[in-house]
This record gives structure tokens, C-alpha cells and sequence, in this order.
């Protein structure tokens, strides 16, 4: 029944409809079938288990809270990166605004999204320097990282076009865009790392 009622809030008379909308845009398949999509892949997929490395050993010094967001966020970040999750989020937007007729405002719409997230973000980045103290020194790597990472998510949001240009130029043969994202997960993995060698 809740189902229901919120299908009918987002403008579709059954679950079948809105899937069917969602399809014109977006099909579950790989999202970065390069080699260095999935070098990325397997770079969250290091520091997650790293993550849960620093989390089970509780190496001196290591802030509890912020491996286990790093864990949850690499996790998540990684099965996003092939399931290209972010189109189906646009495509189920896109279909919302048409069934409840506010597509040609969508532009509000999204920038209020775009604020949303930046602050969300600039919430917790602040949030998790201001518990970090006397903890800073063992962990600022992480939240450096953990900063890159959030300001990558945030740039591929917005999409602004003169952005995505930049990304997609090339450095040494691979894109900006493997670099930024590939930068905020070494110096996760590096952190993990120095806490872990001190731990033992």
C-alpha cells in the first residue's frame, strides 16, 4: 500500500510504468568498461578492505568514525562506478518531472539538488575535522583523501560542461578524471596504511 501511494505521489500508476520510464535512459550494465575504470574499481575496493583493516585492528591513534564513513563510502563509490547508479538517479528524476509536469522548471530543481549535496558535504567534512582533534596528525591523509573524493562526486554532479571537458582531457594518456578520483583513494590507501604499520 505505501508502494503504492508513493508511486502515485511520484506521478505513475505502478511500479511497471515508472520502470519502463527509467529504461529509455538507463540499463543495468558496466559503466566504465576500460581498463582504467576498472583499475579504479579495484583501487575503492583496496581501500575498503584497508578501511576495515584500520577498523578491526584499532591501530593507536586511528579515528573509529571516520574509517568506518571511508569504509562505507568506498564501498559504495565502487559498485557505483560500474553500475553507473547516478544515470538511473537523473533517468528517475527526469521521469518525475515529466509525469508530474514540472520538466520544463527542472533547473531549479536541479540546482537546489547540486546545493543540497554541497552542503551536505561541506557538513560533514567539517564535521568530521572538528571530532578529529588530537587525531588529526594519524588521520589527516584520510580526510584529505576523503575531501578529493567528496569534491570528485561533487564536480561529476553538477557536470558542468566546461568541467567535463577538463576531466576528459588527458595526462600521460589517461584522463584528469582517473587522476582526480585515483588521487583521493592513494592517500586514503597511504594513511591506512602508516596507522596499520604502527599498529603492529
Amino acid at each position: 500500500m505505501a508502494i503504492r501511494v508513493l508511486l502515485m505521489f511520484f506521478g505513475f500508476s505502478s511500479f511497471a510504468a515508472l520502470r519502463a520510464c527509467i529504461a529509455r535512459d538507463w540499463r543495468p550494465q558496466v559503466g566504465d568498461p576500460e581498463i582504467t575504470g576498472w583499475l579504479t574499481v579495484i583501487s575503492y575496493f583496496i581501500c575498503f578492505a584497508l578501511a576495515v583493516m584500520v577498523l578491526r585492528r584499532r591501530p593507536a591513534g586511528a579515528a573509529r568514525g571516520l574509517w568506518l564513513a571511508i569504509a562505507g563510502l568506498v564501498a559504495f563509490l565502487g559498485l557505483n562506478k560500474q553500475l553507473d547508479l547516478q544515470t538511473a538517479l537523473t533517468a528517475t528524476g527526469r521521469c518525475m518531472a515529466r509525469a508530474q509536469g514540472w520538466y520544463d522548471e527542472r533547473h531549479l530543481v536541479q540546482l537546489a539538488f547540486i546545493a543540497g549535496l554541497v552542503l551536505g558535504a561541506a557538513i560533514v567534512l567539517l564535521w568530521t575535522a572538528n571530532t578529529l582533534r588530537g587525531h588529526m596528525r594519524r588521520n589527516g591523509l584520510a580526510l584529505l583523501g576523503l575531501g578529493v573524493l567528496c569534491g570528485f562526486v561533487l564536480v561529476r554532479a553538477v557536470g558542468f560542461h566546461h568541467v567535463d571537458r577538463l576531466l576528459s582531457m588527458d595526462f600521460s594518456n589517461l584522463e584528469f578524471n582517473f587522476w582526480f578520483e585515483n588521487a583521493g583513494l592513494v592517500l586514503i590507501a597511504i594513511n591506512a596504511l602508516l596507522l596499520l604499520r604502527r599498529g603492529r
